[in-house]
């Protein structure tokens, strides 16, 4: 039997059929962020009915289906998602109804990506660990014994949302500071736009054909690799930050290992290069060794295995 595991995220929706705790087919697009659980559940079926169709299975072939959200499960099983506009809502129900045979669970995404790496990854062997996820927002969990901790109102896993500083914008949540307004995607992309807006110069405009909208992650860090300045002064911000959230990681649970993963931790050579150094520099006793900081083995496709296992 098959297993699917959906990773739901601020930009894209992924999706993949897992066997024998591989993925061996996979497919995504882009979320729905206007608040339309509708739309949102359109799409997941869409997804799920492509990849039935593409590798010749029936839905019956499928054990479950896990679900990972970037944002909170409630008791009552209903979902709210600041980034993607939903609050209290029915999406297991609503999916169930549509595949009444199939087993449906839904989590949070980063608990769900430090569950695959856990079972499969780089959080293996290790008995406290703590999971960072980098992408449109921040998201996490943290995992003891193998067993991941649940707060009493689920809230555990928003280590996006810790405050780090003052910013110059505010984050979706309402709050001001929050560890996702420096260190997401989202916000590198901001500071980005923010230095073009400033009159710098930057060879990243040319690269999304004067369209500053387009602008990604992916486009900043090819051109901090030449050395451009507004990528690197952005890039080199990032990093500042992330150790600040990583010592403060590290001076609250002081755990064995810190998985990064996420869609930026493709960029594994420059985030990881100082990185622990950095860290270890600012943490209270550093005479004393520290986490291991790791790149999750499957990057920003673990919350697709630790989805297909719940």
């Amino acid at each position: 039997m098959y297993t699917i595991g959906i990773d739901v995220g601020g930009t894209s929706i992924k999706c993949g059929l897992v066997d024998s705790q591989k993925i061996v087919y996979k497919k995504s697009k882009q979320t729905t962020k206007s608040g339309n659980l509708d739309g949102l559940v359109k799409d997941i079926k869409s997804l799920i009915d492509s990849i039935l169709r593409k590798n010749n299975i029936k839905i019956e072939s499928i054990s479950r289906i896990g679900i990972g959200i970037p944002g909170i499960v409630n008791k009552d099983e209903t979902i709210t998602c600041l980034n993607l506009g939903l609050k209290n809502s029915q999406m297991k129900l609503k999916l169930q109804q549509i595949y009444p045979t199939t087993s449906i669970s839904i989590e949070n995404d980063g608990t769900l990506a430090t569950l695959g790496e856990y079972k499969y990854g780089n959080m293996r062997g290790y008995n406290l660990g703590v999971m960072i996820t980098l992408g449109t927002g921040i998201g996490g969990s943290i995992i003891v014994n193998g067993n991941v901790i649940d707060g009493l109102y689920r809230r555990n896993s928003e280590i996006g949302h810790m405050t780090i500083e003052s910013n110059y914008f505010d984050c979706e949540c309402g709050n001001n500071g929050c560890f996702e307004t420096f260190c997401s995607a989202t916000a590198i992309i901001k500071y980005v736009q923010k230095l073009i807006d400033e009159g710098y110069d930057s060879l990243i405009l040319d690269k999304c054909h004067n369209k500053k909208e387009d602008i990604n992650a992916k486009i900043i860090f090819d051109a901090y690799i030449e050395k451009d300045r507004v990528a690197v002064e952005a890039i080199n911000r990032f990093k500042e930050y992330l150790v600040k959230g990583i010592v403060n990681i590290i001076h609250f649970i002081d755990p064995e290992v810190i998985c990064i993963g996420g869609g930026i931790s493709n960029s594994e050579d420059i985030i990881l290069d100082g990185l622990s150094q950095r860290v270890k520099e600012k943490v209270i006793y550093n005479d004393r060794d520290i986490a291991d900081i790791v790149i999750a083995k499957y990057k920003n496709d673990a919350g697709i295995l630790g989805a297909s296992i719940i």
